[in-house]
C-alpha cells in the first residue's frame, strides 16, 4: 500500500514538475520574443487569450477593428498569453508565404491535418525536402493540360446533382413561384466527394446516390471519411493541450469508428494502389485514350486512365527511385486528395450559390452568358467533346463570378506559420511599436507562430476599394491588386505569396477551379437559386469556413436556400 501511494506520488509530483516546467519554458520564450514589444488587443483571458473572439471573427469584422486600431502589424494572444504574430502587411505576408520552408506549419496544426489525412506522409503535412520530392511526382497529375481532361468527371455529377434537385421541385407541392427550400450543402457535399473519388483514383463512394442525409447505401469508404470529417468538426480541449504540451499528443483516444474508419481507409486504399500499379505495369493505363467524347457509348470506359492516382503512380515510376513515394506515403496522397479537395470545394460552391442567391440580378446575366454557349446537357453520362468543355472553362463572366466568389468567400480563411529560425521580417508600410516607436521590419525568433488572415486581405479596402466587402463581379475586369502576389487572381485564397524557397501553394487549384466552373455551368442554367428571407447566414471556422443559420446552431452547418426550375 505504501509502495503504490509512493509510485502515485511520485507521478503526480513528475506531471506537476512537467506542467510547471513546460509553463516556465513558455514564459521565458514570451519574455524573450521580440514579438512582446509590439501593439495588439489586450488578452480578455489568461488561458485562451484572444481565440475565443477569434473564433467568430468572420462575423464580428475582427481583423479589420483591430487593423483599424493598430496598423496592418500586430500581436494577439493565444493560450496562456503566448504572443502571435498577425500582418496583413503585402510585403511580410510575400516574405512569410514565399519561403514556406522556412516558415512551415506549427506542429498542432499538422497534427490535425494528420488525423483527417490519415497519417502524416501525405502533402498537406510533410515539410522541406520531403515536401518538395513529393510534390515533384504529383505535379504531372495536377498540371492544366491533365486537370482540362478531368472535365467530363465534374459533369457527370454536377448533372446527376441537378436532376436530383429538379425531381425534387418538380415533386413538390409547394408553390412553383416560391421555389422549394432545400439545404444545398449536404448535396454538395456528396457531389463533390463522388467527384474526387473518381476523378482522384477511380473510386465509386456513390454518395449522391444515397439516401441524402443518411448513411444509407453509403460505401465503405464514404461512411469511413464520414466519421473522420465529423470528428475534425468537433471542438477539443485536448487538442488546444497538444499544442503546448508535446508528449500529450502521444495520446490518442480515437473512439472505436474511428480506428475502424482508418483501418477501412488503409485497407481499401492499398487495395485501389495495388490495382493502379498492375494496371500501369501492365500498360493498360500507359497511354489512356481521349475522354469526355459524348458519343462514347461507355463513357466510364473513357475516364480510365486519367484519375489522379494513376498519373502520380505512372510519375512514381518513371522517377529516380531514390526519389519515388512509398506505399504508405502514396496511401497517405488518397486520404489527403479527399481531405484538400472535397470539403473546400463544396463550401466554395455552397458559398457562391448564396452569393448569386443574394445578387438575383448577378445570378441571371451570369445564366444569360452561361444559356449563350451552346452545349447539350440533357444526358449526363454523356458529356459534352473537350472543346466544347473548354469554351465552358473559358467564359470571361462566368470566371468573374468564380474569382469574386472565392474571394469574399475563401473555404480556408487563415494560415498559420512558425518561424524555423530567426528572421527579419520586412513591410512596405511602417508601424508603430507598443512603446511609440516606428518599425520598418518585424524580428521574429525561432518558434514564433504567425497568422496571416486570408479572408481580411481579401476584404482589405485598401486593395479592393470601398466596395471590398461586397458581391461585385464586374470588378475583376479591370482590377489589379496591389496585396502580395498570389497564385490565382492575385489573391492568397489559394496561397503562394511568389515562392523563392518551397512553395506550399495549393497543387489542386486548377482543378477546384474546374470543377466549380463545370458545378455552376450546369446548375445555373436550369435551376434559379434564392434566399429565404427569414433566416441569416453566419459562418463558423473548424478547418474551412461552414455556414449556419444564425437561430438554428444547434442543427450545425447548413445552408437552405430556395430552388425553382428556370423555364425553358
Amino acid at each position: 500500500m505504501v509502495t503504490i501511494l509512493a509510485v502515485c506520488c511520485a507521478l503526480l509530483a513528475a506531471v506537476v514538475g512537467y506542467v510547471l516546467s513546460t509553463f516556465l519554458a513558455l514564459f521565458l520564450r514570451q519574455a524573450r520574443s521580440p514579438l512582446r514589444n509590439l501593439n495588439g488587443p489586450a488578452s480578455p483571458s489568461f488561458f485562451m487569450g484572444n481565440l475565443r473572439e477569434m473564433h467568430d471573427m468572420e462575423n464580428n469584422n475582427l481583423v479589420a477593428r483591430w487593423e483599424n486600431q493598430f496598423g496592418s502589424t500586430f500581436v494577439y494572444r493565444g493560450f496562456v498569453g503566448g504572443h502571435r504574430l498577425m500582418t496583413t502587411d503585402p510585403a511580410a505576408v510575400s516574405h512569410i508565404m514565399g519561403r514556406a520552408y522556412d516558415y512551415p506549419k506549427p506542429e498542432f496544426v499538422r497534427d490535425s491535418l494528420a488525423s483527417m489525412a490519415s497519417g502524416r506522409e501525405g502533402l498537406l503535412t510533410v515539410e522541406g525536402e520531403v515536401h518538395r520530392r513529393q510534390r515533384k511526382i504529383l505535379n504531372p497529375a495536377f498540371s492544366t493540360t491533365h486537370i482540362r481532361t478531368l472535365s467530363p468527371f465534374f459533369w457527370v455529377k454536377a448533372a446527376q446533382l441537378r436532376n436530383m434537385w429538379l425531381s425534387i421541385v418538380d415533386a413538390s407541392s409547394s408553390d412553383k413561384e416560391d421555389g422549394v427550400r432545400i439545404d444545398i450543402l449536404p448535396w454538395l457535399n456528396r457531389a463533390t466527394l463522388d467527384v474526387i473519388g473518381e476523378a482522384g483514383f477511380g473510386y465509386r463512394f456513390n454518395s449522391l446516390s444515397a439516401t441524402a442525409g443518411s448513411s444509407e447505401g453509403e460505401t465503405e469508404l464514404a461512411h469511413a471519411f464520414s466519421v473522420i470529417f465529423s470528428a475534425a468538426r468537433q471542438f477539443r480541449i485536448i487538442s488546444v493541450l497538444q499544442a503546448w504540451f508535446p508528449v500529450l499528443r502521444k495520446i490518442h483516444r480515437n473512439s472505436t469508428a474511428m480506428k475502424e474508419a482508418h483501418a477501412s481507409i488503409r485497407a481499401i486504399g492499398l487495395s485501389l494502389i495495388r490495382e493502379r500499379q498492375s494496371a500501369v505495369v501492365s500498360t493498360e493505363f500507359a497511354t489512356p485514350t481521349g475522354i469526355g467524347s459524348a458519343a462514347s457509348a461507355e463513357p466510364q470506359k473513357a475516364f480510365e486512365g486519367r484519375d489522379l492516382l494513376s498519373v502520380l503512380i505512372r510519375s512514381n515510376l518513371s522517377a529516380e527511385p531514390s526519389q519515388r513515394l512509398s506505399l504508405s506515403e502514396t496511401l497517405c496522397q488518397i486520404a489527403t486528395f479527399i481531405t484538400a479537395g472535397h470539403e473546400t470545394t463544396s463550401t466554395a460552391l455552397t458559398w457562391t450559390l448564396y452569393a448569386l442567391a443574394r445578387a438575383p440580378d448577378i445570378q441571371s446575366k451570369l445564366r444569360e452568358q452561361l444559356k449563350a454557349i451552346s452545349v447539350d446537357s440533357s444526358d449526363p453520362s454523356k458529356p459534352p467533346a473537350p472543346e466544347h468543355l473548354d469554351v465552358i472553362l473559358s467564359c470571361t463572366y462566368l470566371d468573374y463570378v468564380v474569382r469574386e466568389a472565392l474571394r469574399l468567400h475563401a473555404p480556408v480563411t487563415s494560415t498559420m506559420r512558425v518561424a524555423s529560425a530567426d528572421d527579419v521580417i520586412p513591410v512596405s508600410k511602417p508601424f508603430y511599436d507598443r512603446h511609440g516607436s516606428v518599425r520598418t521590419s518585424i524580428h521574429v525568433k525561432k518558434g514564433d507562430i504567425i497568422t496571416i488572415p486570408i479572408q481580411a486581405m481579401n476584404k482589405n479596402t485598401e486593395v479592393w476599394g470601398d466596395d471590398a466587402a461586397e458581391f461585385r463581379p464586374e470588378r475583376w475586369a479591370r482590377q489589379k491588386s496591389a496585396g502580395p502576389p498570389g497564385l490565382w487572381a492575385n489573391m492568397l485564397t489559394f496561397g503562394n505569396g511568389n515562392s523563392t524557397y518551397g512553395t506550399r501553394a495549393c497543387i489542386g487549384f486548377r482543378f477546384a477551379i474546374n470543377e466549380i466552373k463545370i458545378f455552376l455551368f450546369v446548375l445555373v442554367r436550369d435551376i434559379e437559386f434564392l434566399m429565404d428571407e427569414s433566416i441569416e447566414i453566419e459562418k463558423k471556422v473548424n478547418v474551412v469556413a461552414r455556414p449556419w443559420v444564425k437561430s438554428e446552431p444547434d442543427m450545425g452547418n447548413q445552408m437552405p436556400l430556395y430552388l425553382r426550375r428556370v423555364p425553358p
